[in-house]
């Protein structure tokens, strides 16, 4: 795992870069707050490892302002505060596990090889892709052969709804009811004007991709 550590105490430091990097992990050391932040991210990584008590920025502002920007890397507290408090409001800030110094190594390491286990299996694929169309979950962009499109709040979430259900068809009921929130049938023409300027943006003078599926509804998928 490629980890950054988060310490100001040279001597923890050194004990954790040595023994985590023994067992084949690569780690770095940021020894403030702010710089740690920076790097947190502008930076890949599969783990970072937060001392609470930091000059410049502590760990729970550091991991508040991580969330906040969208940035789910796990975060394992690291830290001589272990009150019940404390656990408490570092697993609030954003924090995935939370262990206190002095420590075992070996209970470290189950911890750290748990979190990376925990990441590979639940981290979610932020960018989502048909085709040459692509749609930035984080960012919220949206671009077709590397071309920004700009699209309104709706037709983002009816563009979103779409490419989640890439290949399949969904119903004009299905797209009333999770974009707009509809529970029922406004005998509108709605979902049609919406979809009409959708591939506007989306389609035009470009092989197709949102398909009319007579009879059924909608369907978005690569051109065979």
């Amino acid at each position: 795992m490629h980890i950054l550590l988060i310490e100001d105490d040279p001597e923890t430091a050194e004990y954790v870069v040595e023994g985590l990097q023994s067992e084949g992990h690569d780690l770095e050391v940021s020894m403030d707050g702010r710089t740690a932040l920076v790097r947190a991210v502008s930076e890949s990584w599969d783990l970072l490892i937060v001392d609470r008590m930091l000059p410049g920025l502590d760990g729970l502002a550091l991991v508040r302002t991580l969330r906040a920007s969208g940035i789910a890397t796990p975060v394992l507290f690291l830290t001589t505060m272990g009150g019940l408090d404390d656990r408490v409001s570092g697993l609030n800030a954003g924090g995935d596990d939370y262990l206190t110094k002095p420590f075992a190594f070996a209970e470290l390491l189950a911890r750290v090889g748990a979190l990376g286990r925990r990441s590979l299996r639940v981290a979610p694929d932020t960018v989502l892709r048909v085709a040459d169309l692509e749609m930035d979950l984080l960012t919220r962009a949206v671009r077709r052969a590397g071309q920004p499109i700009d699209l309104q709040p709706r037709e983002y979430e009816l563009l979103e709804y779409l490419m989640k259900h890439a290949d399949q068809v969904v119903t004009r009921t299905m797209l009333l009811e999770h974009v707009w929130g509809f529970h029922f049938d406004p005998r509108t023409s709605l979902v049609e004007s919406h979809i009409s300027r959708l591939r506007g943006k989306i389609d035009k003078g470009r092989p197709e991709l949102i398909n009319t599926v007579r009879g059924s509804g909608y369907c978005i998928r690569a051109p065979a």
